[in-house]
């Protein structure tokens, strides 16, 4: 039996509906991940499904004792107390009280005199509330919130507000995940996670017992994650089975099939029509049931619904920047005595395009300021290049005023705005970036996060630049605007510097990569963040290692061992030695090949052909090696 059925759910906020009588099963030990564009209704189902809301039409079953919960896409702003008070909120009348438990076990341990009529009050306050439990059979579910308070590897004692935002999405999880539910709700889950805290979460929910019905456009995520893609599309719900590169594949073709039935629907819809606009001797001869079969083709035409347009993002162009764009030798920043960083040095190209990685409040905006100028180094110095035009993509949004509407914070007041040396009415330049006219005058604190987004690019890319400075770009944009994103960058001749916690997309835009290693250490990296992690592998423990000699490459096995294998194994592991000596090399040279001055100057399919090369050296390297560790473990 399914945990969840809809059954011709719909749902409209207006013309045309959001959700149109869409179905939908999820199963247990499910991990359905939910897409569709900004504002297709992904958010909203999934409040349909935790209740917060009701639909026009349809059913939602949840069979009796099925618990669903919800990770909301914000952190609220008006919760605090410790860790233990917000994840017992996640409870019901036994919840309250554990809050309250807690919250008299902290004002006691705050300092209270427990021999002052306070304190006193305080302790009688306490014992009245541990009977209370007792009796609701409380301190099992304290017990159970112990449990994924500690599975989650947090510190039930700390205040909540003095928490980051990343810390305090995994309360808000450890709260969801307190009442044990059978189906979880999280609504972009990875949004505002550094990479770090991306792979935990990772990692628990492939090890979490229950079922997930997820939104992301992080495609990394989603690919490690879900068993089932499933897609809502101009109110229609649509399952694809299969990972996500399978999903792209096939939803490409759907959408060309269509495209196809549609125009020779057109086609046959034109022709009744001339069919029906023909003289008197036509309409003496046409019969009624061709007319009635054009009023339903007229009817069917009228219903459909579009595929939703692209952004058409530009970004301007200025003149190109001098050859160096910037050089830092050896520069150090601490804050209160916590290092930033200490002894850095790098120099940024004309073109290139540079990612930052690190973990959240590390410093990456810091580094991004002393990169800039806009913050002096504590030692060490920064030299700035020549006809530098800098345009900067700020994720705190803060550069756009709330109050205005949307026409105003791209033009402030005026109709138009001077796009490539040309006029250009703003609502036109706007509809580049889908928004609709009747949008373009509503202020931007109606607007969506990605809507947000899709501004503040627009604000960005008004203004000619050469050096583009992206602070988390990808935040709530969904995967047609992320890949159209990737694409002008990569086209882009300028440089970009890029703090981005989107492996695959600092895999598909960056050359090279900055990472914050801990400790002020702060390291720079050839291509992306899997060149990065192949850069930075950890060795094999000392019982995964291979048998090596001296020379560091494997060593002969004994007569006594070889024994042990077929001929052709033996044979084989004697080959082994020099073949691995032989990838060794290839790797030493293309790893030589790409540290040359330049090498990221030339085309960029050139670049991606390197690239993939090396990868394939690393992988045949690497199978390698494990042939040999299994040879070698056969002949003991």
């Amino acid at each position: 039996m399914p945990l969840i059925t809809l059954k011709n759910l719909s749902l409209s906020y207006g013309t045309p509906p959001l959700l149109d009588a869409v179905n939908l099963n999820i199963d247990v030990n499910e991990r359905v991940c939910l897409l569709g564009r900004n504002g297709a209704g992904k958010s909203t189902l999934l409040r349909l499904i935790n209740g917060e809301i009701q639909e026009d039409d349809g059913s939602i079953t949840i069979p009796s004792g099925i618990r669903v919960a919800k990770l909301n896409q914000e952190v609220p702003a008006d919760l605090d107390g410790t860790i233990n008070e917000v994840v017992a909120e996640g409870l019901h009348k036994a919840g309250k009280l554990l809050q309250r438990y807690y919250h008299l076990l902290h004002e006691i341990a705050m300092g209270h005199e427990t021999n002052s009529d306070g304190g006193e009050q305080l302790l009688n306050q306490l014992g009245e509330c541990q009977h209370q439990l007792e009796a609701e059979g409380g301190w099992e579910i304290s017990q159970r919130m112990e449990a994924v308070i500690s599975k989650l590897q947090l510190d039930g004692d700390i205040d909540f507000s003095a928490l980051s935002g990343g810390l305090k999405r995994r309360v808000l999880l450890a709260r969801a995940l307190v009442n044990q539910p059978d189906l979880l709700l999280l609504d972009e889950p990875t949004n505002h996670l550094d990479i770090e805290s991306i792979i935990w979460l990772e990692k628990f929910l492939l090890d979490w017992k229950g079922s997930l019905l997820f939104i992301s456009h992080d495609r990394v995520f989603l690919q490690k994650l879900a068993t089932r893609i499933v897609e809502i599309d101009r109110g229609k719900l649509t399952d694809w089975p299969g990972d996500y590169p399978t999903y792209v594949s096939r939803k490409q073709k759907a959408l060309e099939d269509e495209d196809k039935e549609n125009t020779l629907f057109d086609k046959k819809l034109a022709q009744e029509e001339i069919w029906i606009r023909q003289g008197i001797k036509a309409r003496r001869t046409r019969n009624e049931g061709r007319v009635r079969a054009l009023e339903d083709l007229r009817r069917e035409r009228a219903e459909r619904r579009s595929v939703a347009g692209s952004a058409n993002v530009r970004i301007q162009q200025a003149d190109k920047s001098g050859k160096i764009v910037l050089e830092a030798d050896n520069i150090s920043f601490a804050w209160d005595d916590n290092p930033v960083l200490h002894g850095f040095s790098t120099t940024i190209l004309r073109g290139d395009k540079v990612g930052i990685i690190g973990p959240n409040g590390v410093g990456k905006t810091t580094l991004i300021r002393l990169l800039l100028g806009a913050l002096q180094p504590q030692s060490g110095t920064v030299k700035l290049g020549t006809k530098l035009e800098i345009a900067y993509f700020d994720q705190h949004r803060a550069v756009l005023d709330e109050e205005k509407s949307v026409q105003d914070n791209i033009a402030d007041g005026s109709d138009m705005i001077n796009v490539n040396g040309k006029d250009r009415h703003v609502i036109s330049y706007l509809r580049d970036f889908l928004f609709a006219p009747d949008r373009v005058r509503q202020p931007v604190k109606a607007l969506s996060g990605g809507e947000r987004n899709r501004l503040l690019m627009a604000r960005l890319f008004s203004k000619p630049s050469n050096v583009l400075v992206l602070d988390e770009p990808t935040n709530d944009l969904d995967s047609d605007t992320l890949d159209l994103l990737e694409e002008r960058l990569a086209e882009y001749p300028g440089t970009v510097l890029l703090i981005s916690h989107d492996r695959a997309f600092l895999d598909h835009v960056v050359t090279s990569t900055i990472v914050f290693e801990g400790h002020g250490e702060v390291n720079e990296y050839i291509g992306g963040y899997e060149d990065w992690l192949r850069q930075t592998r950890p060795p094999v423990s000392e019982s995964q290692r291979i048998k090596k000699d001296k020379t560091g490459k494997p060593g002969k096995i004994s007569a006594k061992n070889a024994n042990k294998l077929s001929y052709a194994e033996r044979q084989e592991l004697g080959k082994l030695p020099a073949k691995l000596e032989k990838l060794e090399e290839q790797q030493k040279r293309m790893h030589d090949h790409m540290a040359k001055a330049g090498f990221f100057q030339q085309d960029k399919a050139e670049i991606i052909q390197v690239q993939q090369q090396l990868a394939e050296y690393d992988e045949e390297l690497e199978t390698v090696f494990l042939r040999w560790e299994e040879l070698e473990g056969k002949a003991g």
